[in-house]
């Protein structure tokens, strides 16, 4: 990089602190903007849009984006140091895709490695191999989704196929430290035996892949839709029961070796 990566600008909208759910440990999650799916159930549908908005919830209106650089953010959230440290814990990147702003990205992750935290990714792997070279040297765990193994329904809830999704998650498995695919179980989508098999006999096939995470489908962030303008397609949809999840894990782990478990 010609500049310092530390006067690295990006664009975030939320920063949380004291996560258990993101990886490992005790975590504090950045979450950026942008991302180049549009999935019908995404709980943070202000994170797909690059620019910065406007959301409005029980009547109060607040900005969605920040611009910060690197040099910035860093000492805002490494400040809980010592639970990072005692948790196995760190920084985790989330979104929204943080490999939509991948120098940002790349710099940020560089540079809480540098400091000595432990770092790790939610992402969808949509993104150029170029661009997923760059980032995972930086990573310690990649919480990876694997949303359907059919290319065309993928494309009609997501947006886009799964063909360089599927591509990138090889690359990955067989080059990064640690890898966990999750599953977003979503009915209608992919909350069939037969949809979970096709998911986990592919996850199984990754190298030094351990782990499958079954995320049932909710409700959360649903309000944010009609305080973005926009409609939530699948107000009518029932989330899975425990024991429509446990079938799954079942069925997820007669055909795998992994480690297979409801939620993440």
């Amino acid at each position: 990089m010609a500049e310092s990566y530390y006067d690295r600008t990006g664009r975030i909208f939320d920063i949380q602190r004291y996560s258990i759910h993101d990886g490992p440990g005790i975590r504090t999650i950045v979450f950026l903007k942008g991302c180049y799916l549009r999935c019908r159930w995404c709980c943070n549908p202000e994170s797909q849009e690059y620019g910065i908005q406007s959301l409005t919830l029980a009547g109060k209106t607040k900005t969605v984006g920040r611009d910060v650089s690197v040099r910035e953010l860093l000492p805002e959230i490494c400040k809980d140091r010592i639970y990072f440290t005692r948790s196995g814990g760190g920084i985790t990147l989330s979104g929204g895709e943080c490999m939509a702003q991948p120098e940002f990205a790349e710099a940020l992750l560089r540079a809480i490695h540098d400091d000595g935290i432990n770092t790790a990714i939610e992402t969808t792997a949509y993104a150029k191999r170029e661009v997923v070279e760059a980032i995972i040297p930086h990573v310690d765990h990649i919480m990876m989704d694997i949303k359907h193994m059919d290319p065309e329904k993928h494309k009609a809830y997501t947006g886009v196929s799964n063909e360089l999704i599927l591509s990138n998650a090889r690359f990955i498995a067989e080059n990064a430290a640690h890898l966990i695919i999750r599953v977003p179980t979503i009915p209608t989508f992919n909350a069939t035996p037969e949809e979970i098999r096709a998911i986990a006999a592919f996850a199984d096939s990754l190298p030094h892949v351990t782990e499958l995470h079954l995320l049932p489908y909710h409700r959360l962030g649903s309000d944010k839709y009609a305080g973005l303008g926009r409609n939530y397609t699948l107000e009518d949809l029932v989330p899975p029961t425990n024991e429509q999840m446990q079938e799954l894990v079942h069925v997820a782990q007669s055909v795998s070796r992994l480690h297979v478990q409801i939620g993440g």
